[in-house]
């Protein structure tokens, strides 16, 4: 960063420099001087713009303007074969379809530059397309919501978090908002922010994009996901919907949450077949299809035997979940193996039993 003050500003001095030496006779050093420096800030001004725009809008923009000053050039012409190269009034005409033709070209090829598909050019231009499909717009709701801050934590999110500036300008009016209530929630988002632009493994990006034309803030964010190739992090459900309609793809705090929620709750019951005795006293030990430990209070006796337990707790940890139960032998019914489990499982429990 500080290498590229030291350039603009080796820039700036460079063309004020320049001015005042190549200045016209009449004029002042300090005006001339002055007036390069303006220029050359902005050009400074315009270069920090176009970093933030993206390949495919520099490119219609590019051709767009070529396309308008050839519209210009072919109107020079047109101009001159009817005979008015003697009208005082050419010139001026030929400098505003210049501009006028070089303009709207220039807006125009920018404006429609985002519908090129620049990965049929070849693998240089396709390399932006595959960067912003790992970005992810994160939606007003998700960010109020804190979760997102927990799972960023955990390293399962990657990439670039991208929020936009009018999802930035939603938050700000939910935090000054009179009821406060949403006050508190808007301030709690803003928050969250801050916690997620902490993290050094992620990076926060706020784009300026905006769609004038689009009110609703979640079609604006499905605007923006369908530009980039990118998904949505939310956990609205109406936008989930629309999005799916539209073909972008949304990655849905609430499903995340229940696809990890534990798969039995305390108070339900469960049939495991008790394999070995556990490390307390009168505990025995089970496992699920997925290997996780089932351990039993009560089912020391019970080992061999395929029982309904109890669950008393769940443990989750780094490491994965730890079921805890409790076997009531008046309550509780035991089952019969058959014989043909009973076989699979006898190495099962030799093995168990060597340990």
């Amino acid at each position: 960063m500080i290498d590229f003050l030291l350039i603009r500003a080796l820039f700036i001095t460079t063309l004020a420099a320049a001015a005042a030496w190549f200045r016209p006779a009449s004029t002042p050093l300090w005006a001339a001087a002055g007036v390069g420096a303006l220029v050359a800030c902005i050009a400074i001004l315009v270069e920090l713009r176009l970093r933030k725009t993206s390949l495919k809008r520099l490119l219609g923009t590019a051709v767009g303007l070529l396309v308008g000053l050839c519209c210009a050039a072919l109107a020079s012409v047109v101009l001159g074969r009817l005979g008015l190269d003697s009208h005082p009034g050419l010139r001026l005409v030929e400098i505003f379809s210049l501009v006028l033709f070089g303009w709207f070209g220039a807006v125009l090829g920018a404006a429609k530059g985002d519908l090129l598909n620049l990965s049929a050019l070849g693998e240089v231009f396709a390399g932006e397309n595959a960067a912003r499909q790992n970005y992810k717009i994160l939606d007003t709701s998700v960010i109020i919501d804190g979760r997102i801050a927990d799972i960023a934590e955990t390293g399962f999110l990657d990439g670039v978090l991208v929020v936009p500036q009018f999802v930035l300008h939603e938050l700000q009016m939910v935090a000054d908002s009179s009821d406060s209530m949403k006050r508190t929630r808007g301030r709690r988002g803003l928050d969250i922010l801050q916690r997620l632009q902490k993290m050094t493994h992620l990076t926060i990006e706020v784009v300026q994009q905006d769609f004038p034309t689009v009110k609703d803030v979640d079609m604006k964010l499905i605007e923006l996901a369908t530009i980039y190739g990118c998904s949505i992090v939310t956990n609205d459900f109406n936008l989930n919907k629309v999005a799916h309609v539209r073909g972008v793809r949304v990655l849905n705090i609430n499903e995340l949450t229940n696809s990890v929620r534990p798969i039995v709750l305390p108070g339900e019951l469960m049939r495991v077949f008790i394999l070995k005795e556990g490390k307390e006293h009168s505990q025995g030990v089970a496992y699920l299809d997925d290997g996780t430990m089932v351990v039993v209070d009560n089912a020391r006796r019970m080992i061999s035997r395929t029982i309904d337990i109890s669950v008393t707790s769940v443990l989750q940890t780094t490491a994965g979940k730890m079921i805890f139960g409790k076997y009531d032998e008046r309550s509780h019914a035991v089952h019969p193996v058959p014989v043909a489990e009973r076989q699979e499982r006898a190495p099962v429990r030799a093995q168990a039993v060597g340990e």
